[in-house]
């Protein structure tokens, strides 16, 4: 297939919904002479709520801000050929016999799943038999731990429930009507098998779930249809189609991954950071297995096999703690002219996953490893940084030993990359080049699959090439690694 319009054909557009943990947008891309010029038409908050004694998210307010910017979309001179959805993993919404919602969509930060992971270890299958199945990292809230603890405490929704559709999957089905499965985010589930990459027959049974509740997986660029009459009536979009992207935003963002050749290591940054590497087979090893990586599906039969970091979530979560006094810029530059090293904490600890106070749990962490507690807000945010430059550093030396591919340079992409303190630490902790760009790289995947998908846009060497021809990089190279090797053995022994 050669490249239809991307390198000297008409132009043409498509919309990209990118919705995180905190906010969400719609995206307007324009493919024109080999580039992706990217317009942001509408931005919306998302945020939990409290319902029910749960945390859950606001899905069906969520798209009344997909159709806003739908409806912006239609105002504009080039009609989009097509719109897809990307979000977070692991969360969904049940739906009911008469084909709506069951109420409430409970979010993976929610209490509810404490204690899942061993209670299902010991109910239903073994932790290493679950790993060497579906290769997915141990965290809580994967939707196979909600699942069990929603059967153990006989959740009347999933009971009442006909379907279970992920987050961008339910989205697309209200703008389609279609009820589909996107493999991307179905593989965070901790119930695809990597090697079938398709569900597993005997974790779904050892579950104890009605396997009718999943629908079979669909492969990112796969066009679901037009918008829903309704859909297209209340925006005035007739002749946009829906096809899907790599739903899970992490799939997207490592798309646009403006790299060449195969000696490279990716870290998504946002509300979480994930950093690992784009390879042809999942490894499902013992090894990779005790230390806990994913093996997440990617576009073109690619696998994510990463690792799953807490994230910007912890600076947020400070920068709530002062009441949002300073913005992240202000907090940054405090953060710069604090002490070094002064709080070495492990950033994945369980504990700042959902705390009632980030400082405050920042400073319980300290406690218990007997270190002082920050007693600034620079301080707090320091210490964050330093601690994911570190998980980073212990991320990379991880994949050296658990693939054979050599790492000689790190693509950052996403939104965290504005934070020019943290990649420069990130290069000193890791000994390796940052090349920090695009930020804007989740939308640019999602464009670029849903490209692929009609048939614009050839492949992931194609895609990456409109990349690097339509964004800067920059470049942080190592300047001062004084420090990082006894923070590091600081690090190894907290964790």
């Amino acid at each position: 297939m050669s490249s239809l319009h991307t390198t000297g054909g008409e132009p043409f557009c498509c919309l990209a919904v990118d919705i995180g943990a905190g906010s969400g947008r719609v995206m307007r891309g324009t493919f024109k002479e080999g580039q992706l010029q990217l317009e942001e038409l509408h931005r919306f908050e998302n945020a939990m709520v409290a319902s029910d004694g749960h945390d859950c998210w606001e899905l069906d307010r969520l798209f009344d801000e997909i159709l806003l910017g739908l409806k912006k979309a239609a105002g504009t001179d080039a009609a989009p050929l097509s719109v897809g959805v990307d979000t977070w993993g692991v969360d969904y919404a049940l739906i009911g016999e008469d084909g709506k919602m069951i109420p409430p969509a409970i979010a993976y930060r929610d209490a509810r799943t404490e204690g899942a992971i061993e209670s299902f270890t010991v109910d239903c299958m073994s932790a290493e038999e679950l790993y060497a199945r579906t290769g997915i990292q141990f965290m809580c809230f994967n939707t196979v731990f909600q699942l069990h603890a929603a059967l153990k405490s006989d959740d009347p929704a999933l009971a009442a429930a006909r379907r279970a559709l992920l987050v961008p999957d339910y989205l697309h089905y209200l703008l389609s009507g279609q009820e589909v499965c996107e493999y991307t985010e179905a593989s965070t589930t901790g119930l695809i098998n990597a090697a079938s990459r398709t569900w597993d027959n005997d974790v779904i049974k050892a579950l104890g779930i009605n396997p009718d509740l999943l629908c079979a997986p669909s492969s990112p660029g796969t066009t679901l249809g037009p918008l829903q009459q309704e859909v297209a009536n209340a925006t005035g979009l007739h002749d946009t189609a829906v096809v899907l992207p790599a739903s899970h935003d992490t799939g997207s963002a490592v798309v646009a991954v403006p790299a060449e050749g195969k000696d490279w290591m990716f870290i998504s940054t946002g509300t979480w950071c994930l950093a690992g590497m784009e390879l042809d087979a999942p490894v499902c090893t013992p090894d990779a297995f005790a230390a806990n990586f994913t093996n997440e599906g990617g576009v073109n039969g690619t696998i994510r096999f990463l690792r799953n970091i807490m994230g910007l979530w912890l600076v947020r979560g400070i920068k709530s703690d002062f009441n949002d006094k300073y913005d992240y810029p202000a907090l940054e530059k405090m953060a710069a002219e604090s002490t070094p090293f002064a709080h070495v904490i492990d950033a994945n600890d369980s504990s700042f996953l959902n705390p009632e106070s980030m400082t405050g749990a920042i400073d319980a962490f300290c406690k218990r490893t007997s270190q002082p507690a920050p007693d600034n807000p620079g301080a707090y945010v320091r210490a964050a940084m330093e601690g994911l430059a570190l998980l980073f550093r212990n991320t990379l030396e991880d994949l050296r030993r658990l693939q054979d591919r050599d790492i000689r340079v790190i693509h950052a992409v996403g939104g965290g990359i504005q934070h020019k303190l943290l990649m420069q630490m990130t290069a000193d902790a890791t000994g390796l080049d940052v090349l920090a760009g695009p930020t804007e790289g989740t939308a640019m995947g999602n464009l670029l699959v849903q490209a692929m998908g009609l048939g614009r846009v050839k492949d992931l060497e194609e895609a990456r090439t409109i990349v690097r021809a339509s964004s800067e990089c920059i470049r942080y190279s190592p300047v001062d690694p004084t420090g990082w090797d006894d923070a590091y053995e600081r690090f190894r022994a907290l964790t």
